[in-house]
């Protein structure tokens, strides 16, 4: 059975939405963009505060485009932020990816981002997103892969921390390491044609180091993963603030270097 009440491992807490503000279509869905066409039909399913939607807004237009995420807050921020690029027509409601409320075939474009890690059953959203998706469209998504992360320099603390985090997903009913499981779950789902990239997020310079380690540090000890990793018993926190300083200390060296490793697939039926 499916669990439709199922915990979203990070939350919805400021250090959390200030990554998910940051995405756009180039850095979060560049492997996707080929694919669109003016006048596509998308729909985009998980679309947090709407920054990636927005850019995927812009080069379906004049095409209809429809979002969806779990969350009523950041669905009022996603209306929000396509309203102000132009897009107020979008629909934005909040939905059910194992239900969508659309008929077959409805869309040319179905993207999920960073959605179905958090899925207790990937490949039956998969199922339900290629339904709306016609004919010669497409489906696409893209997952981070946990264990592929990968820094510099090394500290034991950082360990622990992607220990904790990927034991606090997997008690959540969710994949921490999806990147790797995106082919297995789309030839599960029945889709015909899948293309496999990967790709990265590298954060090295200063800036990006602070904003990168500032974020990490925030939601280690004040976001709703904070919490369920206490819950769970998996950490207390004492070590959750060893974590926090961890990702500071990371964040001011001049050799810092963090890369979050991406599956992509884009699949036809």
């Amino acid at each position: 059975m499916i669990d439709r009440e199922q915990r979203y491992t990070h939350g919805h807490q400021e250090s959390v939405l200030r990554s998910h503000r940051w995405r756009t279509a180039e850095n979060s869905a560049g492997y996707l963009l080929p694919e669109l066409r003016s006048g596509d039909a998308l729909l985009d399913v998980g679309c947090g505060p709407g920054t990636i939607t927005a850019d995927l807004a812009d080069r379906v237009a004049p095409g209809r485009v429809a979002a969806i995420d779990a969350s009523a807050e950041v669905v009022d921020e996603a209306r929000r932020t396509l309203a102000a690029r132009g897009h107020g027509a979008a629909e934005v409601e909040v939905g059910d990816v194992y239900g969508l409320d659309e008929p077959d075939e409805a869309f040319d474009v179905v993207h999920a981002h960073q959605v179905l890690q958090h899925l207790g059953d990937p490949v039956a959203a998969l199922v339900e997103m290629r339904r709306v998706c016609g004919p010669r469209g497409v489906v696409a998504a893209r997952d981070a892969d946990y264990a592929a992360m990968s820094w510099y320099p090394h500290d034991e603390r950082l360990d622990r921390w992607l220990d904790v985090y990927r034991a606090t997903a997997s008690a959540n009913g969710a994949e921490p390491d999806a990147g790797r499981r995106l082919p297995s779950w789309f030839r599960s789902a029945g889709f015909g044609t899948i293309a496999v990239t990967a790709s990265t997020w590298c954060f090295a310079e200063r800036a990006e180091r602070e904003w990168w380690g500032s974020l990490w540090a925030g939601r280690v000890t004040g976001s709703a993963f904070a919490q369920q990793a206490l819950e769970a018993g998996l950490t207390d926190e004492a070590e959750q603030a060893a974590m926090a300083d961890a990702f500071r200390s990371w964040a001011q060296h001049p050799d810092g270097w963090f890369v979050v490793v991406h599956g992509e697939v884009v699949a036809r039926a």
